[in-house]
C-alpha cells in the first residue's frame, strides 16, 4: 500500500493507524501547496480533489478521505480496539470521528488563510475554543474519547489539535484534553509517525 501524504496534515492520522496495525506501507510525500511530488509530477493525476490522504491498495484503487482510510484499515486488519467491529461501540467511534472532521477539523481551515483579517479569525477561533471545551467536558474520567482504550477518533484527535500552535489557539488550560494528547503523543506508533514525517507534539 501507498499513502500520500503531506507532513503534518490531516494524512497524519491514518498514517498513526497505519503504524498501529503494522502494515507495510510506502510513504509518498505530496506538496499540498504546489499539488505536486518531489519530482515535480502533478498530483491531481493521483487525485482530482487535490488532496490528502490518498491509500492506494495493493489492486491499484484508491481511497480518499481520512476517516474512512482509518476505518478502512482499522476494519481491514481485524483491529478491534481502534474500531470495534459491530455494536454501539463502533458507532460511538465513528460518531467522534464524524464529529471531529466536520466540526473540528473544518474550522482550521479558514484560520489558515491568509487572507481572512485579523477580527474574522478571532470570531472563528472563538468559536473553535467553544468546541474544544466541549470536548474537555466530554473526556472528565475517561483516558481516550470513548473510554479507556486508544481508537483511530483518538488519532485524529491528536493531529488536528496539533494544528492550534500554528493558529494561535491557546488550548493549555483544558486539562482533559492536554492529557489525551499527552497520552496519544507517547504511543509507538504515534512517536514513528511523528519521527517519519518530522514532526513533534
Amino acid at each position: 500500500m501507498k499513502l500520500y501524504f503531506s507532513p503534518g496534515a490531516c494524512s497524519q492520522a491514518p498514517h498513526i493507524v497505519l503504524r498501529e496495525i503494522n502494515a507495510n506501507f510506502e510513504l509518498v510525500g505530496v506538496d499540498t501547496g504546489k499539488h505536486t511530488f518531489a519530482n515535480g509530477q502533478d498530483f491531481y493525476a493521483v487525485n482530482a480533489k487535490g488532496q490528502v490522504p490518498v491509500l492506494e491498495l495493493d489492486s491499484g484503487e484508491r481511497l480518499t478521505e481520512g476517516p474512512i482510510i482509518s476505518q478502512y484499515l482499522a476494519d481491514r486488519a481485524n483491529a478491534t480496539s481502534l474500531l470495534p467491529g459491530s455494536g454501539i461501540a463502533r458507532y460511538r467511534v465513528l460518531e467522534w470521528a464524524n464529529y471531529i472532521t466536520s466540526e473540528l477539523h473544518k474550522s482550521y481551515t479558514p484560520l489558515f488563510n491568509p487572507e481572512l483579517d485579523a477580527a474574522a479569525k478571532a470570531v472563528l477561533r472563538k468559536n473553535l475554543r467553544k468546541k474544544y471545551e466541549w470536548v474537555d467536558a466530554q473526556l472528565a474520567g475517561k483516558n481516550h474519547l470513548t473510554g479507556d482504550v486508544f481508537t483511530i477518533a483518538d488519532a485524529y484527535l491528536f493531529v488536528v489539535t496539533n494544528w492550534r500552535r500554528y493558529v494561535d489557539l491557546d488550548l493549555s488550560d483544558l486539562l482533559n484534553l492536554n492529557a489525551l494528547l499527552d497520552r496519544v503523543a507517547v504511543r509507538p506508533a504515534v512517536e514513528a509517525a511523528l519521527r517519519a514525517e518530522k514532526q513533534s507534539h
